[in-house]
């Protein structure tokens, strides 16, 4: 059996979350594979909603396995209150894997993380603060703490008084901050082995065997295919590869094994944090697509920033991702406005762009061109089909996936699970 995966395909907070849960009747595997508790998903079940930021949204469907692969960055902490909180209202754990492999934050991410943001001042990126970037850096420098480290104190013992010898150097003489005992955070992550020792696998394995026996998997990323560390608007960018490439190597699982890449657009575009954003509205009309349609970080609580569809960037996430469908959501917040403008290429100092300029200065000074669709006047909340949308509604989707390059398959009009049209099927 195949597998497929949900990438993002703007900025992140396009709803995958939404996406995920509506294929959980067809899927036995959902596995989050790269970012960590800087991302999150809402997903609503009736008159319940759910936020998750490290656990996949898989947890919420009785029948299906989630899984954390080996791709993300877990801040223990934060996962074992992300698992109480769903035990406290119903929802079991026991079901989840962990891969071996990922990596731990530790304290001093977090400690790092913070001091250097504020450090940069009118330069900083935009981070969470939660050491989601310091815990990759250390990753790649080979110097970080992975789940299995858990597993065996002494080496625990060893790679955290390793790594404060250094840390706690920056910490104090650079920053002027505090150092870190080691003995501490040795009890700390002691405590949080016990806890988490019956959910670690080896998850790579787990994967391959269910694909072999017939099971569907599907992937999930946190963020967008616009904030992956290569392909995004670097140097604003996350700090792992939220695109379809990423799922592989943060899963285990080989790329002939992909038959799906489902890209989730949102019927507009927002985006967190610093950097260049084309179609950025910052007057009245921005501040009406926030509050209409309720953009606020699901981790963070920051304000999203909010424009207007940039056909430009969804054509170059179909292209990075092989993007196969794509799932339009929030379509119901455009209802009541006259006219909808569309970003379909950008002015750079006089030259027309249809693609994403090649150089970052370049994409700073891109000046959106705009042409205007009419839009409809009624509630779409209650649609059950694409027959129920209004002629100027459905023409409005008809558009977007010309200019996206892949056909929209799924679209939701709202926030409950029962507020999406499935056009043609997702899997």
């Amino acid at each position: 059996m195949p597998a497929a995966v949900l990438v993002g395909a703007q900025w992140g907070d396009e709803g995958k979350g939404k996406a995920t849960d509506l294929l959980g009747g067809d899927v036995d595997y959902v596995v989050r594979y790269q970012g960590g508790n800087n991302a999150g998903h809402t997903v609503v079940i009736g008159d319940q909603k759910y936020a998750l930021h490290l656990l996949p949204t898989g947890i919420l469907s009785p029948h299906v396995i989630p899984v954390i692969g080996n791709g993300v960055v877990i801040d223990p902490g934060v996962l074992l209150e992300e698992i109480d909180t769903l035990a406290a209202r119903g929802i079991s754990a026991e079901r989840l894997l962990i891969s071996a492999d990922a990596h731990l934050i530790m304290p001093h991410h977090k400690a790092i993380d913070k001091v250097t943001e504020r450090f940069l001042g009118q330069n900083k990126i935009g981070t969470t603060g939660r050491g989601i970037g310091p815990a990759y850096g250390d990753k790649v420098y080979r110097i970080g703490v992975r789940v299995q480290d858990l597993l065996d104190p002494g080496i625990l013992a060893k790679k955290i008084e390793a790594a404060l010898v250094e840390k706690n150097q920056v910490l104090t003489k650079i920053y002027n901050r505090r150092g870190i005992e080691s003995e501490k955070v040795l009890e700390e992550y002691l405590a949080y082995a016990e806890r988490l020792k019956p959910y670690i696998a080896d998850t790579s394995l787990v994967l391959s065997q269910a694909l072999d026996e017939g099971k569907f998997v599907l992937l999930e990323g946190g963020q967008g295919t616009l904030l992956d560390l290569d392909h995004g608007t670097y140097p604003f960018v996350t700090s792992s590869s939220p695109t379809s490439g990423g799922a592989c190597a943060g899963s285990g699982i080989p790329p002939n094994r992909l038959t799906k890449i489902i890209g989730i657009l949102k019927a507009y575009t927002t985006r967190v944090g610093s950097g260049p954003f084309p179609t950025e509205l910052t007057d009245e009309m921005g501040d009406w697509l926030r509050t209409t349609g309720g953009e606020y970080g699901v981790t963070t609580g920051r304000n999203r920033r909010c424009g207007w569809f940039d056909a430009v960037i969804a054509r170059y996430a179909t292209r990075i991702n092989g993007i196969t469908d794509f799932f339009l959501t929030k379509l119901d917040v455009l209802s009541g406005l006259e006219k909808i403008p569309v970003c379909v290429a950008y002015d750079v100092d006089g030259v027309r762009h249809d693609e994403i300029p090649m150089t970052q200065t370049d994409f700073h000074h891109a000046k959106p061109i705009y042409e205007e669709f009419p839009g409809w006047q009624e509630d779409i909340s209650g649609a059950k089909s694409l027959d129920d949308l209004p002629p100027n509604a459905r023409a409005y989707v008809r558009t977007l996936e010309e200019m996206s390059g892949a056909p929209i398959s799924a679209i939701g009009v709202g926030p409950g699970r029962d507020q999406t049209l499935v056009v043609r099927p997702l899997v």
